[in-house]
C-alpha cells in the first residue's frame, strides 16, 4: 500500500512541474478580452470559451467536454457560452463540481496601468493583467490541478464536473436556468467556488459568509426641461442638487448605513488594524474610515451602500444649465441573514419618503443575489481545511467575504445535498476589479498544491 507520505510527494512532484505551464497558459487566457458586458464584442467571449474547452480537453480526464448555453430569462437573449465536462465517478467515490469564470471586467482607464491590460506581465513576483487574479487564475488552478491528478493517478476513481461560466462579471443572468438545464452533468457532493480570496499572499482562507447584494438604477426628475441655470437657479431645484440631497441621508455622520429595515449580522471577526485596512484598500493617511465596530465586522457582517455611477453631464459637456434629470446606479451590499429582497425594499422606502421638494423619483433595473453562510459542519470542509494547510504550510483562516457571490444562492437551490467550499487564489493587494490587476505567484502555486491535494484525498473517500 502507498504510503500517505509518497502520495503527497508524488503531488508535490506533480503541481511544480506543472507550474510553468499552468502560468503560460494563464498568460494566453489573460491576452482574450473577455468582457461580458453589453457593448463588447461577443466574439471574444467565444475565443475564451474555446481556449478553456481545450485546456479541460487536453487534461485527458473526461468522458465529455461542451460548451453550452442557456436562454436568459424574461428576454429573447442567450448567455454567455459555459465550458462544462464530466467525469463519472467509479468505486464509491464521490464527485466533486469545480467551478470559476472565465469572463473578467472592463479595463476602466487604460492610462491607470502600468502596463497593457490585456498583455500579461510579470513584475516583483506578480503576474499582471485583467483577470489574471479573477478569475482566470481560477480556471487555471482547476486546470493544473487536475494535470497533478491526471499525473498521479492515470485513471483516478473521483468523479469530476467542471463549470467556466462566462457572465459572472455581468450578473450571471443565464445562471439559475443553465443550472436547471445542466443539472445532470453538473450535479456533484462537493462544489468547489474557485471566486473569493485568502487572509493574505502567505495565509489561506476559506470563505464561509458572504454578504448578499441589490444593484439598481435611481432617476430623479424635477424639470420638464433643462432650463438657464442664471435665469432661474436659487428658485428651481435642478435634478442633481435633489440627487446629492436625497442619496446624502443613506449615511450617516460617521457614513454608516442610515437605512432602516438593514440589518446586520452578530458574529466575531478576527483581529484587522486600521493600518492593514489602509494598505490594502489603499486609503490615504488623510482620509478616515467609515462606519462603526469592528472594521471586519463593517466589511463582513455590516450592509454599505456605493453610488457606483450616474449619467450626469461631463466635464467638457458642463455647461450653465439646470439639469431635468439624472440617474445613478446605487450597489448596496447585504448583511448575510437578510434576503436581498427585503433590503432594497428597506432602501427604495427609504429614498422615496425623502425625496426633496417633490421629486420624481423612478428605480429600474434591480437586480438581486442573496447571502451566503456556510455549513462548516461537513467532511468536505475538513478535507479542504486539511488541504489547505498542507498546501500553504499555514494553517487556515475562516473568513468573510464583504463582495457577494450571488450566484452561490443558486446552487443550493439547485443542489441542496451538496457542500460548498468557498476558496481563491487572489490575496488582498490583488485588485481585482480595478487598474493593475495581479496574481501573486506563490499564492497561485500553493492554491493549485491546496486543491491537488484535496482532490488525491477525495479520490481517496469513499461517498456518504
Amino acid at each position: 500500500m502507498v504510503s500517505e507520505h509518497t502520495r503527497e510527494s508524488a503531488v508535490h512532484e506533480a503541481v511544480d512541474s506543472g507550474i510553468p505551464s499552468a502560468l503560460a497558459d494563464l498568460g494566453a487566457l489573460v491576452r482574450i478580452p473577455s468582457v461580458a458586458f453589453p457593448g463588447f464584442d461577443p466574439a471574444q467571449l467565444e475565443r475564451s470559451a474555446e481556449a478553456v474547452a481545450e485546456l479541460a480537453r487536453a487534461v485527458g480526464l473526461f468522458d465529455t467536454v461542451e460548451i453550452r448555453r442557456a436562454a436568459v430569462p424574461d428576454s429573447d437573449e442567450v448567455g454567455a457560452p459555459a465550458v462544462v465536462a464530466r467525469r463519472a465517478a467509479k468505486n464509491g467515490r464521490p464527485t466533486i463540481l469545480l467551478y470559476a469564470h472565465h469572463d473578467v471586467q472592463p479595463v476602466g482607464d487604460d492610462a491607470l496601468w502600468e502596463s497593457p491590460p490585456f498583455e500579461p506581465t510579470v513584475r516583483d513576483g506578480r503576474l499582471y493583467g485583467r483577470g489574471a487574479a479573477d478569475d482566470k487564475a481560477g480556471i487555471m488552478a482547476h486546470i493544473a490541478a487536475l494535470r497533478a491528478l491526471a499525473q498521479v493517478s492515470e485513471d483516478p476513481d473521483l468523479g469530476v464536473a467542471l463549470f467556466f461560466e462566462g457572465e459572472e462579471e455581468a450578473g450571471s443572468r443565464s445562471f439559475a436556468a443553465f443550472l436547471a438545464e445542466n443539472a445532470d452533468i453538473l450535479r456533484a457532493d462537493v462544489i468547489v467556488v474557485a471566486d473569493s480570496g485568502n487572509w493574505d499572499a502567505r495565509t489561506p482562507a476559506l470563505t464561509v459568509s458572504l454578504r448578499g447584494n441589490t444593484r439598481f438604477t435611481l432617476k430623479v426628475r424635477t424639470l420638464e426641461h433643462a432650463s438657464h441655470s442664471g435665469m432661474f437657479g436659487g428658485a428651481v431645484p435642478d435634478a442633481m442638487m435633489a440627487g446629492v440631497t436625497l442619496l446624502s441621508t443613506l449615511w450617516d455622520g460617521d457614513g454608516a448605513v442610515a437605512v432602516e429595515g438593514l440589518r446586520a449580522r452578530d458574529a466575531q471577526t478576527p483581529p484587522y488594524s486600521e493600518e492593514t485596512l489602509r494598505d490594502e484598500a489603499g486609503l490615504p493617511a488623510g482620509v478616515q474610515p467609515v462606519g462603526r465596530g469592528s472594521i471586519l465586522s463593517r466589511i463582513w457582517n455590516q450592509p454599505s451602500i456605493t453610488i457606483t455611477g450616474t449619467d450626469a453631464p461631463s466635464l467638457a459637456n458642463a455647461s450653465n444649465t439646470l439639469t431635468p434629470e439624472v440617474s445613478f446606479v446605487i450597489s448596496a451590499r447585504v448583511a448575510p441573514g437578510q434576503p436581498a429582497r427585503e433590503a432594497y425594499a428597506a432602501i427604495e422606502r427609504h429614498l422615496r419618503e425623502r425625496a426633496p421638494w417633490g421629486a420624481e423619483l423612478e428605480f429600474t433595473d434591480a437586480d438581486f443575489g442573496d447571502a451566503f453562510l456556510v455549513d462548516t459542519g461537513g467532511w468536505a470542509v475538513a478535507d479542504a481545511r486539511d488541504a489547505l494547510a498542507r498546501g500553504y504550510g499555514v494553517d487556515p483562516v475562516d473568513i468573510g467575504v464583504g463582495g457577494s457571490i450571488p450566484f452561490i444562492a443558486d446552487l443550493v437551490r439547485e443542489f441542496p445535498s451538496a457542500q460548498i467550499l468557498v476558496t481563491g487564489v487572489e490575496d488582498p493587494h490583488s485588485r481585482a476589479h480595478s487598474p493593475n490587476e495581479s496574481l501573486h505567484l506563490e499564492t497561485f502555486r500553493n492554491a493549485v498544491l491546496s486543491e491537488a491535494l484535496l482532490l488525491e484525498r477525495l479520490d481517496r473517500r469513499v461517498a456518504d
